[in-house]
């Protein structure tokens, strides 16, 4: 098919079976995503608060605009615009939106491509689940990438060739058996729903399936997407850098790095530790893959635009004055028992929580971290480990601070 074929074969398919499916609620979206909360997002990349809040952010393949909805309402000052290829996707993103009230979003029936007509850049733009069912990523990517600001992010998710080679072998089989039926999704859905009654229970296509997906997957719309999708490119750690690198952006790092680290695939081996220090980044990234391949169905990381000032906060001065502030997104506060940014339980000592609640009401009262620290029994390296959890989110204070 040529470009313009699969750009339209995309498009029946999520006016077919729109996507994602998440109900529409008449209030905004419970409980959050860091990576679609700017200063979340700012401080995982910096290591500090941004400077503004009133951005302009772009989602870029919005869908039914669910990413779109927490987007709006966990940036209250941003000015928001989502563009998507498919109609009947759009007209669902936009009754979602009005109905939760997530009113400062401007929607356009615009591909990826002609992102050129948007105007003004851009301080966020997302792009979730879309640049790898273009024809040409590399093209989409460098559109979208020309609309990023100075200093701004761009949050990516692609998919993992490893991680999904059962899916792959699925959308073959299901291919093979449709026959000239291809493009009919619905036929392709019923044929893949048959496939799984079939297959004998131990069969590892089945066992995946419901070990990792089937949940999702008993609404046709996530079937649908993930099995007789009409265009599909999957990577690994070096095709994936072959698109960053074609984006001309700076890569600032993966969204869940603890998968990435190789002491829980090596650690009991020294030498082959040391041996893995030898190594670039993108071989130890691509080394982490090849040794479990499961854990990687997808990339989600961050680029962005120079300049963009990351902080050291080894320095006990610059620390002391800082203007410390709880990380919005943190669920079960007040609480010392609370899930953190990443939904990972934390349990909070008396101190910790104490200072916490100090760095709560701290937005206005402005307080450095040496003054909050006055009656509190807390040291800097507990700070720095509240630091480290993205509990905390510090606003450096340029009258004191030596150079980052």
């Amino acid at each position: 098919m040529t470009n313009q074929e699969i750009s339209s074969a995309v498009q029946r398919l999520y006016d077919t079976y729109p996507f994602p499916p998440e109900p529409l609620l008449d209030n905004p979206p419970p409980g959050y995503n860091w990576r679609w909360n700017w200063l979340a997002a700012y401080n995982f990349c910096t290591g500090s608060k941004p400077a503004k809040q009133n951005i302009r952010i772009l989602d870029a393949g919005c869908g039914t605009g669910v990413g779109t909805e927490y987007l709006v309402h966990l940036n209250p000052e941003a000015e928001v615009t989502a563009i998507d290829l498919s109609p009947g996707a759009l007209a669902v993103a936009k009754e979602r939106c009005q109905r939760s009230g997530a009113n400062r979003v401007e929607f356009h029936h615009l591909s990826l491509y002609d992102a050129e007509q948007l105007s003004g850049e851009f301080d966020l733009i997302n792009c979730v689940g879309v640049l790898h069912h273009l024809p040409d990523p590399k093209r989409g990517i460098q559109s979208l990438a020309a609309k990023l600001a100075p200093g701004g992010l761009f949050h990516i998710f692609v998919y993992g060739e490893l991680g999904r080679w059962e899916i792959q072998l699925m959308q073959k089989a299901i291919a093979l058996l449709q026959g000239n039926k291809i493009g009919d999704y619905r036929d392709g859905v019923q044929v893949g729903r048959q496939i799984f009654n079939s297959l004998p229970t131990d069969n590892r296509l089945v066992q995946r399936e419901k070990e990792r997906w089937s949940m999702e997957n008993q609404q046709d719309e996530c079937f649908a997407d993930m099995y007789v999708h009409p265009q599909e490119i999957d990577y690994n750690v070096e095709t994936l850098f072959d698109l960053i690198d074609a984006s001309g952006l700076e890569f600032v790092g993966f969204s869940n790095p603890k998968t990435w680290e190789l002491e829980r695939l090596l650690g009991k081996s020294p030498e082959l530790m040391a041996r893995a220090e030898t190594l670039n980044d993108r071989q130890r990234y691509r080394l982490a893959e090849l040794l479990d391949p499961q854990s990687f169905t997808h990339y989600e990381f961050f680029l962005a635009r120079p300049p963009l000032t990351k902080f050291d906060w080894s320095s006990d001065a610059n620390l002391l004055a800082a203007i410390p502030e709880r990380n919005p997104c943190m669920d079960g506060w007040p609480s010392k028992c609370l899930f953190n940014y990443d939904y990972q339980i934390v349990n909070l000592t008396e101190s910790e929580f104490q200072f916490l609640q100090a760095c709560d009401n701290n937005t206005e009262k402005q307080q450095t971290l040496s003054e909050i620290l006055t009656g509190i029994d807390l040291s800097l390296e507990q700070v720095r480990s509240l630091l480290k959890q993205q509990l905390i989110i510090l606003t450096p204070n340029e009258k004191a601070s030596t150079n980052f």
